[in-house]
Formats: C-alpha cells, sequence, structure tokens
C-alpha cells in the first residue's frame, strides 16, 4: 500500500483528504455528495450500491466507482470485482 498523506481538498480547499501520489486531485466527501446523488434503475446495481454512508465518507475509491456508474450507465467486470472486495475488507474491518 502506497504512504498516504494528509492533502486539502481540491475544489473546496477547506477540508483534508488522506492521498497518495496517485491521487492527482483529491476531493472531499461534502464536495463529490452532490455527485453521489443520482437514481439507480438497475436493481443488481442499486443492491451493490447500497452500503454503509461512512463507507462513502472514508474510501475515495467507493465514491469514484459509483461516480463513474452514474455518469457512464455501466461498469466493467473488473470494477465490480474491486468494488466489492473492497466493501468486504472494509466489513471485515469494521467487525474486527
Amino acid at each position: 500500500m502506497p504512504s498516504q498523506y494528509k492533502h486539502l481538498c481540491i475544489r473546496c480547499k477547506k477540508n483534508y483528504v488522506l492521498s497518495s501520489w496517485s491521487n492527482k486531485y483529491p476531493m472531499c466527501y461534502d464536495c463529490q455528495k452532490t455527485e453521489l446523488n443520482g437514481t439507480i434503475s438497475n436493481a443488481k446495481m442499486k443492491k451493490m450500491f447500497d452500503i454503509p454512508e461512512e463507507f462513502y465518507v472514508n474510501n475515495s475509491f467507493l465514491r469514484d466507482i459509483k461516480i463513474k456508474y452514474l455518469r457512464f450507465g455501466n461498469l466493467s467486470d473488473k470494477q465490480i470485482e474491486a468494488f466489492k472486495k473492497t466493501v468486504a475488507n472494509l466489513l471485515k474491518e469494521k467487525k474486527a
């Protein structure tokens, strides 16, 4: 796992976000909240994205995948697999 550091949100410049060298434009949850609010008509995808909000707050990867689905309307198999794997890891950490 790459080292992470705190960086100011690129949009609001108020909130700090954990970021790594690979994330060029780190944004906080508050700035991306409007992009995350969209209607999902596919029942399978609706079930997949129905996770606790704290996961979206703490993980920019999960926010990015949901925004991409809302924007483009579909995801690749690898994106879906990575999303499910990340959620499973977060659930495991939460229980421990």
